[in-house]
């Protein structure tokens, strides 16, 4: 009835058949990824928008100079001088400029001369 050919080329069909099935489902599942992150980033991008419409209407100088004078018992606010500002030359010394710490004074390094851990802990020594 069945020849080896006609079994042989049923069994490559439902093969080629099953693969073309996985391929789809694969295809299917991912595709519904894709439109899960559009509609999280969709979401995002609005809440975004939103924030930074929030944040036009609350910096407005109108709305904010009413807050100063509501609010300027309690708050005490008042003009920057120009004196209050501070010129880079007045800035502390940067760390790297510092010079190296002297040795007698420097804690740690007498601990490395003895020998101990640079770590301390509180804890008793045995």
């Amino acid at each position: 009835m069945f020849r080896t050919l006609d079994v042989v080329m049923i069994a490559v069909m439902t093969a080629a058949a099953t693969v073309t099935y996985s391929i789809k489902h694969q295809a299917e599942n991912k595709l519904e990824e894709v439109r899960k992150l559009d509609a999280e980033i969709k979401l995002e991008e609005d809440t975004i928008d939103l924030l930074k419409a929030d944040w036009a209407l609350l910096t407005q100088p109108g709305r904010l100079a009413r807050l100063v004078t509501a609010f300027e018992a309690d708050l005490k606010l008042v003009p920057t001088e120009s004196t209050q500002l501070v010129r880079p030359e007045e800035l502390p010394m940067l760390t790297a400029d510092l010079p190296p710490p002297d040795e007698k004074d420097d804690k740690i390094a007498k601990a490395k001369k003895a020998g101990a851990d640079e770590i301390k802990t509180g804890s008793v020594a045995r």
